[in-house]
């Protein structure tokens, strides 16, 4: 009989993804085991084997249709001595898991539309609004809320000459030079009284309805983009950071980097490489670094799967070198150009990505001298590496100068103190600067 080839789960946390592209045409054959399709995930692209053989009768979800949801059924493969005019193709999609509603979404605008010219009268009230500027709700740029609350003016009783009738700071300049707009007693609440109604606003990005925008192109949010704004956000408001830098003189770093470069036939070791070795001796030599945070307990780990942050299209990858602090430089190296490579192309599985216990971001190479990273949720903390460039320093008394990289170390303090990070710091700081150590 007929069978229904369901979304598959790509990866332990996807709910939904996108279906970019069909790699076969209705009345293919296939075989057990042929790639059928590329489902883009929140951070790669994968393909999706056929788990049957038989015919592609039919397909139900088209190329680029965005947040299907897993288990919801993509097409129906028919089997030997099956035709599609002898198959019910919804009848077998809808036996299916989460299959009855997956046709239904695509048809639920239909009846959608008769209700809205009656509700979509009120909807778009807010736009119209500041141009009204009715009830009590006074339309104000924040200068010019601000200039007339410290001169003691009503803002409702100040005719606005800006965008919509939205009072601006040479209007409230020109009430105080007349005279105009004194507040009553009882008046002084209504600012206050206006900010809730515009506070919303703070927490969305701005809408064509704001006055005042210039002209803009939208670029709909990839999957991959709201993970991010998600994870990090959720980061932000609920990982107490907080951010502890050390300079490291790497003039003795670069030399045995030139050394090791001049010694390999056609690779390279990069400074980022010798940065992830260091930094997983340095965990290794400080085991409470490498930690993450649960309500119950904080988890210790034993290897050392350090995230190395990847900018790609549209966002950025985390692909992890996992037991870094058993691996060489050269297997570093290797193993990071691989999965640079891998994730630009979007080609990454998702155990390549998922499961690090500590981050490293480095902006070296764009001439970032120093910044603070967001820490990438579960792990504890991240390290983030700016740009070497000589400075002045002081040794043994006498001015000289050096090859000084910025390193800052973002820590969730619920994990992590204070000690254990200024620790990891220095451990780690010696490696840089002595590094045929790390080599050990």
């Amino acid at each position: 009989m007929a069978i229904s080839v369901l979304m598959p789960a790509l990866s332990p946390t996807m709910t939904e993804g996108k279906l970019a592209t069909w790699l076969v045409a209705e009345g293919d054959t296939i075989s057990a085991g042929d790639v059928i399709a590329e489902i883009e995930t929140d951070k790669a692209t994968m393909e999706v084997e056929a788990v049957d053989e038989g015919v592609l009768g039919k397909i139900i979800v088209p190329a680029g249709t965005e947040n299907v949801a897993v288990n919801q059924p993509i097409a129906v493969i028919l089997e030997e001595g099956e035709d599609a005019g002898s198959v019910d193709m919804d009848a077998v999609a809808g036996g299916a898991p989460k299959a009855a509603p997956a046709p239904k979404p695509e048809a639920a605008p239909a009846p959608a539309k008769p209700a809205e010219p009656a509700k979509a009268e009120p909807a778009p009230a807010p736009a119209p609004a500041p141009a009204a500027s009715t009830g009590d709700r006074v339309f104000a740029s924040p200068l010019a809320r601000r200039m007339a609350e410290q001169a003691g003016l009503d803002l409702s009783q100040i005719q606005g000459t800006g965008p919509s009738g939205r009072i601006v700071k040479h209007d409230v300049e020109q009430a105080i030079a007349g005279g105009t707009g004194k507040a009553a007693p009882a008046a002084a609440p209504a600012p206050a009284a206006a900010a809730p109604a515009t506070a919303p606003s703070l927490g969305k990005a701005p809408g064509a309805d704001v006055p005042g925008l210039p002209e803009y192109e939208e670029i709909p949010n990839s999957s991959m983009r709201k993970v991010i704004a998600k994870r990090l956000t959720e980061s932000k408001q609920f990982a107490p950071h907080f951010y502890l830098t050390v300079d490291c003189e790497i003039d003795a770093l670069l030399e045995v980097r030139k050394q090791l470069n001049g010694k390999l036939d056609g690779e390279k070791v990069s400074v980022n490489d010798l940065v992830i070795k260091a930094a997983a001796q340095a965990l290794k030599k400080v085991p409470a670094a490498n930690a993450s945070w649960t309500d119950a307990a904080i988890r210790v780990f034993k290897s050392v799967d350090i995230s190395v942050a990847v900018a790609i299209e549209g966002g950025l990858i985390t692909p992890v070198i996992k037991g870094a602090q058993t691996k060489g430089v050269l297997d570093i190296a290797r193993e990071m150009k691989d999965l640079a490579a891998r994730a630009r192309a979007g080609k990454l599985m998702p155990e390549e990505f998922q499961g690090g216990t500590f981050s490293i971001s480095n902006l070296g190479m764009f001439g970032i001298k120093d910044f603070a990273a967001v820490i990438n949720p579960p792990q504890g903390a991240i390290l983030a590496v700016g740009a070497g460039e000589q400075r002045p320093v002081v040794k043994d008394g006498a001015l000289a100068v050096a090859t000084v990289m910025s390193c800052t170390l973002s820590v969730d303090h619920r994990v992590v103190d204070g000690a254990v990070g200024a620790e990891f710091l220095a451990a780690f700081k010696k490696l840089i600067e002595d590094p045929l150590t790390m080599l050990l």
